[in-house]
């Protein structure tokens, strides 16, 4: 409790004259006045035996198995519909595989896509490395790219890129060119669209033969490294042409910026199609996918037609609000 206003005044005058006013009993006591009252502690022999097993943990220790046994149900019904959810999907792609199969007939494909609104004009897509043996992981990967070529060029699509991190497919040009053209000449028979394939910084791979009436194919091979390390090389290289004169600082903007990677890297897809559960874009470049409809099938583990063509239908039926 606060001190008093008189004990204040008693105690200042006693400090003044050198603390010669005051006895020690009365210093005593106006310290014992400026204490707070004590705190009284209930002694062991008083408390009852309810309260003396509580300190031993007993209701904590119920409370803890009851937290425990809320969250296990809680784990065991979540788990149990992820379950169904992954049976049910799984069993529905199954279906929509077999009724939606395209046979390798481009007649079935153009079937599929002609009520679409619109299609891509640019499609690409992340397909991921997953055997540890490098030699299978090629080949399936080759194989992949050179089936969903196929399909764009089924579908009048004039252009897809593939996306792979590590950059393997990128050094396999050679064979990815010969395995997509052998699937095209597989689908058409005999005349088939052209191909082209190409990749950031390399030569590409062209038919000999440019001007079929059966229309042309871009296929475009990106990785990893033509993402963030390609922004980064744009931007140190227009620092040091503003740097040395050679640019304007006030010459430097977005359209610049987009012009110089579109060309160097590849312009911007219109679809992105996921082949996974996940949406997991795995390094892919972040620049190119400002304004793409990017489509992942939930629950999906596996590379096949139908998910090509639910991408297609859903990309018909987006909005494309571009900010508005």
């Amino acid at each position: 409790m606060p001190i008093n206003v008189r004990d204040i005044k008693a105690y200042r005058k006693d400090e003044k004259a050198q603390h010669a006013l005051l006895t020690d009993e009365e210093k005593r006591r106006i310290i014992q006045n400026s204490l707070p009252a004590p705190i009284e502690q209930p002694s062991v022999s008083g408390l009852s035996t309810k309260e003396r097993r509580s300190r031993l943990g007993v209701r904590k220790f119920m409370l803890n198995q009851l937290h425990l046994l809320i969250f296990a149900l809680m784990h065991g019904i979540f788990s149990l519909y992820i379950r169904i959810r992954q049976a049910c999907n799984l069993v529905r792609y199954q279906i929509s595989s077999i009724l939606y199969y395209h046979h390798a007939t481009p007649q079935y494909i153009q079937r599929d896509v002609t009520g679409l609104s619109k299609k891509p004009r640019h499609l690409s897509a992340v397909l991921r490395s997953e055997s540890r043996r490098v030699a299978v992981d090629l080949d399936r990967l080759i194989d992949e790219t050179a089936e969903l070529a196929t399909w764009c060029a089924c579908a009048e699509i004039p252009m897809v890129s593939v996306y792979e991190k590590t950059g393997i497919l990128k050094k396999h040009m050679p064979r990815i060119y010969e395995a997509t053209t052998q699937k095209l000449a597989f689908y058409y028979g005999g005349e088939h669209p052209t191909l082209a394939v190409s990749s950031p910084h390399k030569d590409s791979y062209s038919s000999p033969d440019m001007d079929s009436n059966m229309g042309h194919l871009k296929l475009h091979l990106i990785s990893a490294q033509d993402g963030r390390e390609s922004v980064v090389d744009l931007t140190r290289t227009l620092a040091e042409m503003s740097q040395k004169g050679k640019l304007s600082p006030q010459d430097i903007s977005m359209e610049l910026i987009d012009n110089e990677l579109s060309e160097g890297i590849m312009p911007e897809p219109d679809l992105l199609i996921l082949f996974g559960p996940n949406v997991q874009l795995s390094n892919y470049p972040p620049w190119q996918i400002r304004l793409t409809e990017i489509f992942c099938l939930n629950d999906n583990e596996s590379f096949g037609y139908q998910v090509f063509l639910k991408a297609l239908r859903n990309y018909a039926s987006a909005q494309m609000r571009r900010g508005k």
